[in-house]
């Protein structure tokens, strides 16, 4: 699918990597956060890509853009990560026109989730839109894309129960937390980190647990005491974070930080201690495992448990895959009536220019020549000849580029785009 906005010969792809061959550790040296996305958008402007956007979740790093080569955003990716163009090639993926277009309505409809039906990457689609968007770094071809994905995101939420039931990481560490912590309810439970998964989680372990023992500490304590707020816990000072943890059974780590915040030589424990570590990239360093009374878990073998609902919400998969289809074939029809919109347009054009001339010339030679009829007649002549062009256009099995290219050659015209 080449973008017809350029000159240059530009394809669609997708690029990234995702935890089905991405760990956690390989994932967090290619996360990107805000400050390396707009780097990335920035350093793409400069390097002439047009059209372009970029999500980073726990999950995946993903660019969707125009490009020559894959390889152009390969390196982008590479470049401003801790990532390298080596270990992309071991665990990375591209797709190209049709594949990266299906491979984008699967991530935003959450049957690529780690969790199926998790759609929470929609809403990280919608903002990586907004924000290349502007910085003027999306086309026409990629506003359409986005909102028939979200479109599509939408109809089966709403049409199918592929999100039914409580699963999510954060719905999964509580039910590990209450499946392997005896007495739970009496037990001093720590958050660290208040972003999106931290809340959920906290949220969960209220609801869940009936502890009266969280205490919640994020780098932004105003953050987590809005959060305290509405739940009734305690707040303390990110300062205080090496005291919270000798208190603590239980830890929940989800920050956003770049590199391990909690690690063995914090930790004076004189008691039994489980570690949940929901951050990408690791926020709990391994050698916490050295010591004997401590468990880590990460997110990644949370994603695995599988129960009930989500057997359940296998079963909504076909009806899901149907409703993609349907958006994605509208879109595809769009795209090609896109492209050779602008050679039909010069054809009708160039057939009025000859039905004028010879309209002309005949009511100089034959008396009582009836114009308007013959306007009327004409006119009808030149819509079914350009029906029959863009029906050919149309067809899945037309050459496209090669039709264009005959027709402009025969009729002698030159379309040109907008």
């Amino acid at each position: 699918m080449e973008n017809n906005n350029t000159s240059k010969h530009q394809y669609f792809y997708s690029v990234g990597l995702s935890y089905k061959k991405a760990d956690a550790e390989i994932r967090g040296k290619f996360s990107l956060d805000a400050a390396a996305k707009t780097r990335l958008l920035e350093q793409a402007k400069t390097e002439g890509i047009e059209s372009l956007i970029v999500t980073s979740t726990c999950n995946r790093t993903e660019i969707y853009g125009f490009a020559e080569h894959p390889f152009q955003l390969i390196k982008l990716i590479c470049e401003n990560s801790q990532g390298s163009v080596e270990a992309f090639q071991k665990v990375g993926f591209v797709y190209k026109n049709q594949e990266a277009i299906s491979h984008m309505f699967r991530v935003g409809t959450g049957l690529d989730s780690q969790i199926l039906g998790d759609f929470e990457i929609i809403a990280q689609i919608k903002s990586s839109f907004s924000q290349s968007k502007s910085l003027g770094l999306a086309n026409a071809f990629m506003e359409r894309l986005v909102n028939a994905v979200i479109q599509a995101s939408k109809k089966i939420k709403t049409d199918t129960e592929i999100s039914s039931g409580a699963t999510s990481v954060s719905f999964a560490a509580v039910r590990y937390i209450i499946n392997n912590v005896q007495d739970i309810g009496n037990k001093n439970i720590l958050l660290f980190g208040t972003g999106k998964i931290g809340r959920n989680t906290c949220e969960n372990l209220v609801k869940h647990t009936k502890n009266e023992h969280i205490t919640l500490i994020n780098r932004t304590k105003e953050k987590a005491e809005k959060l305290a707020g509405k739940l009734n816990l305690i707040v303390k000072d990110y300062s205080e974070l090496h005291l919270e943890l000798q208190k603590a059974d239980v830890v929940v780590v989800a920050t956003g930080a770049q590199n391990p915040t909690i690690d063995k030589a914090i930790l004076n424990l004189k008691k039994p201690m489980l570690i949940l570590d929901l951050s990408i990239p690791k926020n709990v360093h391994e050698n916490v495992e050295e010591l004997a009374d401590v468990t880590l878990i990460h997110m990644d073998y949370l994603s695995q448990l599988t129960d009930e609902t989500l057997e359940n919400r296998k079963k909504h998969i076909p009806a899901a895959e149907a409703i993609i289809e349907e958006i994605k074939e509208e879109f595809i029809t769009w795209t090609k009536g896109r492209k050779f919109a602008p050679t039909i347009n010069a054809l009708k054009a160039k057939l009025n220019a000859i039905k004028i001339s010879e309209l002309d010339f005949q009511s100089r030679k034959i008396s009582n020549f009836n114009e308007e009829q013959a306007e009327i007649i004409s006119n009808r002549i030149i819509q079914k000849i350009t029906t029959h062009f863009a029906n050919h256009l149309k067809d899945d099995d037309t050459m496209v580029d090669e039709s264009i290219e005959w027709i402009e050659k025969v009729f002698k015209i030159g379309a040109t785009t907008k």
